[in-house]
């Protein structure tokens, strides 16, 4: 039996890793993947902003595969392996704050996940517009892109000549190797992310010869704070328009992401909003089915977050009935 390829993909938070993931699978590709989607918060929300298909996804919440939920990792891609019915591959979208060391060392010190999986690549997603700031503050940002053997330079179209090539030479320094694709919206073909065949463990050894040894790579993220808010009252979109633009004017520069679906009164929709700093986007999503518990759920991930605050001025959003 021949292994199974998996595909892990990492970038920073807001970098637009699930903007890939969704162009995937929405591709007419004739392919059947596993997806498994790890997020940092207690409350998932990347889900249901996967775009709806026949592949499965899997959701990894409240902690990062590689460090506290690990082990889950491990079992989850067990279960896959060992399910019957054809698997053409395992994709893997890590959390923005995820070390990839951690999570390529999995796929080589489990023995039933080395004999029975292939490392296919490592592609991490760069935000063009941020990144340079990224590194000054998060050693995950410079990580992701040190281990990676492909990188989608996203967001092209925010940024002008200069700033352009301000982020390749970053990358380059950083990484030599990876092959590097400007892109807007990820907007990059597909085999040049899947079956790219193009992970490497003996270059990696070469550049860090201690690179599986047990330990080597211990994550923490004690200075990340993550808060959710969720209520199952619909939400005045005027007011939640309000306060979201005022507080990220206010507090962006330690708002690294947010991200939420909004349940609208009268809306068949989802509102769903993202944003990375000072940056904030709206549209709507999927439907909300029938029978649906119409939740609204908003993620800021970030430093020095005031979670009381945060839930006090998101109460007020909410429709009073």
């Amino acid at each position: 039996m021949l292994p199974i390829p998996v595909t892990v993909l990492t970038g920073y938070l807001g970098a637009g890793k699930t903007t890939l993931l969704n162009r995937i699978l929405t591709e007419n590709h004739g392919k059947r993947y596993a997806v498994i989607v790890n997020e940092f918060g207690e409350v998932g929300i990347d889900n249901e902003l996967v775009a709806h298909s026949d592949e499965e996804i899997f959701e990894m919440n409240n902690g990062c595969i590689c460090c506290t939920v690990r082990g889950d990792l491990i079992r989850m891609v067990g279960g896959l392996i060992r399910r019957k019915g054809s698997l053409d591959a395992v994709l893997i979208e890590t959390t923005g704050l995820a070390d990839p060391a951690p999570v390529i060392q999995t796929f080589f010190l489990d023995q039933e996940t080395k004999e029975r999986t292939a490392l296919d690549a490592v592609v991490t997603v760069v935000d063009a517009r941020h990144f340079e700031g990224q590194l000054g503050r998060s050693q995950e940002a410079r990580e992701q892109v040190v281990f990676a053997d492909a990188i989608i330079l996203n967001k092209t179209d925010l940024v002008d000549e200069g700033g352009l090539s301000r982020a390749f030479d970053a990358i380059k320094r950083l990484n030599p190797r990876a092959e590097i694709m400007p892109a807007s919206r990820c907007d990059v073909p597909l085999d040049k992310v899947l079956g790219r065949r193009s992970f490497d463990l003996m270059k990696l050894l070469d550049i860090e010869p201690d690179f599986l040894d047990e330990g080597a790579h211990e994550h923490s993220h004690d200075t990340v704070q993550s808060v959710a808010l969720t209520s199952d009252k619909p939400v005045d979109f005027e007011k939640f328009k309000a306060w979201i633009s005022q507080y990220l004017n206010g507090h962006g520069q330690h708002v690294y992401r947010c991200k939420g679906i909004l349940n609208l009164p009268g809306e068949k929709q989802r509102l769903v909003f993202q944003g990375v700093h000072m940056l904030v986007e709206m549209g709507f999503g999927h439907p909300w089915k029938e029978n649906e518990a119409r939740v609204s759920k908003v993620v800021f991930i970030g430093r020095n977050l005031d979670r009381l605050a945060l839930q006090i001025a998101f109460r007020a959003c909410l429709v009073q009935s």
